[in-house]
């Protein structure tokens, strides 16, 4: 059996949750490697929930992105070292003024060796001491992924003048776009 060069390279799979989604958004559709990026809801208990839903925090669900990358491009321990580096783990159900279960950080992992790879890479970061605070990130499996409403989608692309987008996506972003220069792609325009 011959390869087909021309065939599409196989994607993984892995959905993060570091507050809301419009930051993990705006962040990892500029990460090489990663080739969608989808805004949604995991870990909850109320099947097809809404914005709405989520907005109560009664349903146990994150604001969650699941990311296709291809990992022959884009390691996992890259796209780890970017989620902790744009969010705080260390604060319980909160980012910033972003509280509730909804906001939490958590990896959802899709395969055994993601699970490794993130309960790895919160050892090493605890080892570290890099935060004052001890890592609260919950690695749970994958379970069904919702996602989001439309409007909820390339959120930051589309709307970067409005204010939670200056003041809270822009400077994740920033982040990102600083301490990984050589990891950022610019987006092509749609």
């Amino acid at each position: 059996m011959t390869s087909n060069p021309s065939a599409a390279p196989a994607l993984s799979a892995i959905t993060l949750a570091g507050g809301c989604f419009w930051c993990l958004e705006a962040v990892y559709e500029r990460l090489q490697g990663v080739r969608k990026v989808t805004s949604g809801y995991m870990g909850g208990h109320l099947d097809n929930p809404s914005y709405e839903d989520i907005c109560t925090g009664r349903t146990g669900h994150a604001e969650v992105v699941q990311i296709e990358f291809d990992p022959a491009e884009l390691k996992l321990e890259t796209l780890l070292e970017v989620f902790f580096t744009i969010h705080d783990p260390t604060t319980l159900n909160r980012q910033g003024n972003d509280r509730g279960t909804q906001y939490r950080s958590a990896i959802f992992y899709h395969t055994p060796e993601q699970r490794a790879a993130a309960e790895k890479m919160v050892a090493d970061l605890t080892a570290r001491q890099t935060w004052e605070n001890p890592i609260v990130t919950e690695i749970s499996p994958v379970t069904t992924f919702y996602p989001a409403e439309a409007y909820h989608q390339e959120y930051f692309r589309n709307h970067t003048q409005q204010p939670y987008c200056q003041f809270v996506v822009a400077p994740k972003l920033g982040k990102f776009l600083q301490v990984f220069p050589d990891k950022s792609r610019t987006l092509e325009p749609e």
